[in-house]
């Protein structure tokens, strides 16, 4: 007895495979950069997120990444551990703290930066300058369309 087998597309009829194949190739070649530094790309995301602003409370870092302050707790205290950044309590409410930067982590900043920089350049510098554009354009619309203001971090 022959059994009926409905048709399924195949895995390359999705433009979520083509992003998907995309983005693992253009994240795995930042994370390989940002290691050489010993740090995560979650690490840096965190990071680059006080660099301007420090110091800063947890949950204004929670806030501005659309993160968990859980998660924003793990990450502070995996960066405390490697003397990247450090905490400092309030005058005001020794329950409360900010995070900063220490002078190791800001030296940091413009050399995982650069890498970010570097590793665009080698993966999307096959495209021509509009065609670099109008990626950047389409996948900004979709973020925006979709609510999407998360920091990636992994």
């Amino acid at each position: 007895m022959e059994r009926f087998m409905p048709s399924v597309s195949e895995l390359p009829d999705h433009t979520g495979f083509w992003m998907r194949m995309v983005s693992n190739a253009v994240s795995q070649g930042f994370a390989r950069k940002v290691e050489t530094e010993g740090v995560t790309v979650a690490e840096w995301s965190f990071m680059r997120a006080l660099y301007e602003r420090d110091p800063t409370p947890p949950s204004v870092l929670a806030d501005r990444m659309v993160m968990t302050k859980g998660a924003i707790s793990k990450l502070a205290d995996r960066l405390l551990a490697k003397g990247l950044i450090e905490r400092t309590e309030s005058p005001h409410d020794k329950r409360a703290h900010s995070l900063s930067l220490t002078r190791e982590g800001r030296a940091k900043i413009p050399v995982l930066a650069s890498f970010a920089d570097e590793n665009d350049a080698e993966f999307f510098g096959v495209l021509t300058e509009d065609e670099h554009e109008t990626l950047g354009q389409i996948l900004r619309t979709l973020a925006e369309r979709r609510g999407l203001t998360a920091t990636p971090v992994d």
